[in-house]
């Protein structure tokens, strides 16, 4: 895990602009930082620039830029399957000199093109330099695990894995784009990945599987080298669905336990970070350390649940209470590192936890991230499950009274509470962008933008995850995790964003995905005997969150002051609106949201605007 940045274009990148982009660089890199210039065929400057986080083949021989023959590597990510890629070529007279799979990526894309990335599974954003041809290509994985956010203009194209180093690298700042700003504000964080548009105008981000190539003249041309393969087998019994989830998760998990330094785990109450964590010790025997923020608000607090798992597996386990000191300086400076809003007030405590995994050595954390996503996990999961099952009478009968019974009880929001919402309306979404509608009315100017969702797939929940799989909910999730844990100089393996497993996944039968009201009942199903029996039954869903009110004490006068103090964001947001809406005692789930969403935007404007 690393940090990238680089530049091709008519410019000469001097070397004041290099060191100070390589310093910016050093929290994702601290082990080595590297650059290399070179004046290709038809007199373009590339710049490669490179920081190290050294997590396989610690030696300085693994150092990048990386180079075999004319060709050049800055790669920022991990190859899981180096092992059997660099057996591949091995076989076919390559020879090593390090241990890392950098070499190997590079000797793949040396020996069989860009299209090898179909045979490579992991998560990287790279910067490929024939020298030879004089070309470019960056690349980023098929689920947009890393970032890499480029610009272009007349001088040429900037590249970088933050926006801090496109910026150091270009000499300037670029504008805040506030209709995306807006976006965030009114629709929320959901809103964000579905257009190429990010918080800054012209700035874009290399989409996931995406492929940019620039030809010696600077001509860029942009493609995907992957398309998942989404197929439901219609004959696919449960249990083929639940040994074929068990077999490829655990093969996810073994590629991506591999490392060089010992791993730390994100751990939950839940099913999807108890799946990753039984797996690792009772399959593989890794000595697990779990992490765990403990919440103090009911909603989302589970430590009976973690306690249980920590017992019966018999692992090391620290907890971290929710800090709420110094909040608002604190969530000023992730502000200023994220370059953006934080996106959500979990990703403040998630911040915490990636804390105390660097207090205790780890320089790599795994999470359950899309677990949800690949095996049904939301509550609207559920009742677009009532609607793909209501042809089949026995099947839904006995489905609508589980879901009376467990999960109609539990759901706050108000459209969620219908089970016949979806079969009534099969395109109503209004439960996403919730009050959307209202917290227009906090801004001066007239700003409406629909919901609307891709077309990946004919079934109505398959579809739903698969919008939240790459345009809604992961992408977000992604983004603020490597973020906070690069801050710490961490770097983050999701084991569920495995492309086998998710093209597995969405080959189940919908009517498979949910079993007596209890969702990703495949996924627990598989997990029998692995994981701890009472986590696998238990039904609720705490979910990362927490409310803002568990943080901000608006009663503090010196904390009210701070909010409604002077600055650029009360030339977009009503402040009577603000005043409103502190006063009142509780918020629900869409207000407290709001009120954070406000209140990252405001610092954002403040620091970056």
């Amino acid at each position: 895990m690393c940090g990238i940045a680089g530049y091709f274009g008519t410019r000469k990148i001097g070397r004041a602009a290099i060191d100070g982009c390589l310093k910016l660089m050093g929290r994702r890199g601290p082990d080595y930082a590297g650059f290399r210039q070179f004046v290709n065929q038809t007199g373009r400057n590339v710049c490669l620039l490179h920081s190290r986080l050294s997590i396989l083949d610690l030696d300085p021989r693994s150092n990048q830029p990386f180079n075999v023959a004319d060709k050049w590597l800055v790669f920022n990510g991990e190859l899981y399957n180096y092992v059997e890629r660099k057996a591949e070529l091995s076989a076919m007279g390559e020879k090593f000199q390090t241990t890392s799979d950098t070499e190997v990526l590079i000797h793949c894309i040396r020996r069989q093109g860009l299209a090898v990335l179909d045979k490579c599974e992991g998560m990287w954003a790279f910067a490929y330099y024939d020298q030879a041809d004089g070309a470019l290509a960056l690349c980023r994985d098929r689920f947009g695990e890393k970032p890499l956010y480029y610009y272009q203009d007349d001088a040429g194209l900037y590249f970088g894995s933050e926006v801090k180093f496109i910026h150091a690298l270009l000499g300037r700042r670029l504008a805040v784009n506030i209709d995306h700003l807006y976006r965030y504000i009114v629709n929320g964080y959901k809103a964000l990945y579905k257009e190429d548009k990010t918080f800054f105008v012209g700035l874009k981000e290399v989409p996931s599987a995406g492929l940019l190539k620039i030809d010696a003249a600077g001509n860029v041309s942009r493609s995907s080298y992957w398309r998942p393969r989404l197929a439901v087998q219609d004959g696919m019994t449960r249990q083929d669905a639940i040994e074929g989830a068990r077999k490829r998760l655990f093969r996810a998990v073994e590629i991506r336990l591999r490392a060089d330094v010992p791993l730390a785990f994100c751990m939950s109450g839940g099913v999807d970070s108890n799946s990753l964590i039984s797996i690792a010790k009772n399959i593989f025997g890794y000595d697990v350390h779990g992490f765990t923020i403990v919440n103090s608000d009911a909603r989302y607090e589970e430590q009976d649940m973690v306690d249980y798992a920590v017992r019966q597996l018999k692992i090391k386990h620290t907890p971290i209470p929710v800090n709420t000191s110094s909040f608002l300086s604190k969530l000023r400076e992730l502000v200023k590192y994220h370059d953006s809003p934080v996106y959500t007030i979990s990703y403040y405590a998630h911040w915490l936890l990636m804390e105390s995994i660097h207090a205790n050595g780890y320089r790599i954390s795994v999470s359950g991230t899309a677990a949800d996503e690949l095996f049904s996990g939301y509550y609207d999961h559920h009742v677009m499950y009532l609607a793909g099952v209501k042809n089949d009478p026995a099947l839904h009968e006995a489905s609508l009274l589980a879901w009376e019974k467990h999960v109609k009880p539990i759901v706050r929001n108000r459209y969620l509470s219908d089970p016949e919402m979806f079969v009534r309306d099969r395109d109503f979404r209004g439960h996403i962008y919730l009050d959307a509608d209202d917290f227009a009315s906090y801004l001066h100017k007239p700003w409406a933008e629909s919901f609307a969702e891709s077309n990946y797939a004919a079934g109505l929940l398959q579809n739903r995850m698969l919008n939240e799989l790459f345009n809604e909910a992961v992408p977000v999730i992604l983004h603020e995790d490597d973020l906070n844990a690069m801050y710490y100089s961490i770097e983050n393996r999701s084991p569920f964003l495995d492309r086998d497993l998710m093209e597995f996944c969405f080959s189940i039968p919908p009517r498979h995905l949910v079993r007596d009201g209890c969702a990703k009942s495949v996924l627990r199903d598989s997990m029998a005997g692995i994981v701890p029996q009472a986590i696998l039954d238990n039904r609720r869903k705490v979910g990362f969150n927490a409310p803002i009110f568990s943080f901000l004490d608006v009663r503090d006068p010196a904390v009210r002051s701070e909010l409604l103090a002077d600055g650029p964001i009360w030339g977009h947001i009503r402040k009577d609106k603000i005043e409103k809406i502190i006063e009142k005692p509780d918020l629900p789930n869409s207000e407290s949201k709001f009120l954070f969403y406000f209140l990252s935007s405001k610092m954002f404007l403040e620091e970056l605007g």
